[in-house]
């Protein structure tokens, strides 16, 4: 794997590898990690999964179904680095201070069915926001989770042969402003939130720890190199 040293990496068991790098990530290394990870699991089906939880430096992506009418900008000219990517979904932003989960999880040890696992990464989300004392709902007919009337949760993934990839962002202390410049995920009606906002001081480092217990908690996951 490109640059995964040993101590990016958690040990609290021996079912899924969880990857914990401290520095910032450019979106592309960690898309490519995704995706040679994928590769191994189509390879070998008793091969372990892997997540990821970290911090991009700042950028944009575009999901298969996004259109250049929720970009404020020029296309050729963006304010930040533009990716074009296989995930579901619209337009988002990606900046220092949103914690962002990829999965590249094996579906056929779960439930063949992509909707139960939208549900569940949401699931995890309420559980965070839940940990640190938010209430965190989802909404008919979206995908992602609130809190008071803000979008604070986005998920957007790809799935191919049952194996996902990519995952979800939350917003805890970042610099909301580059989301002027989208129509995030195409929901014009719902402004974008930060934890923060209603937890003064909250850091990503403390939001680390309940995510894992969550995503351990709904995907029965024990961590391992």
């Amino acid at each position: 794997m490109h640059n995964l040293a040993k101590n990016d990496l958690v040990e609290e068991g021996s079912s899924t590898i969880l990857f914990e790098p401290k520095e910032l990530i450019n979106f592309q290394v960690a898309w490519d990690w995704q995706k040679e990870w994928q590769k191994k699991l189509f390879a070998d089906p008793t091969q372990k999964q892997a997540i990821w939880i970290l911090e991009h430096s700042c950028c944009y992506t575009l999901g298969r179904g996004a259109t250049k009418n929720n970009l404020h900008f020029d296309i050729e000219d963006p304010p930040f680095e533009l990716f074009r990517i296989d995930r579901g979904g619209e337009v988002t932003h990606h900046v220092p201070g949103q914690l962002v989960v990829y999965l590249v999880l094996d579906l056929g040890r779960y439930k063949r069915d992509l909707g139960w696992y939208l549900r569940q990464l949401e699931n995890v989300l309420i559980d965070v926001l839940d940990g640190l004392g938010l209430y965190g709902y989802r909404i008919n007919g979206m995908t992602g989770v609130w809190c008071n009337n803000e979008k604070v949760g986005s998920i957007g993934i790809s799935c191919r042969r049952w194996i996902t990839q990519h995952g979800m962002s939350l917003n805890v202390n970042c610099d909301l402003s580059g989301f002027n410049d989208i129509v995030p995920c195409g929901l014009k009606t719902y402004p974008i939130g930060c934890l923060e906002k209603w937890l003064p001081g909250l850091r990503t480092e403390e939001v680390r720890s309940l995510m894992k217990k969550c995503l351990a908690k709904h995907f029965g996951l024990l961590w391992t190199y």
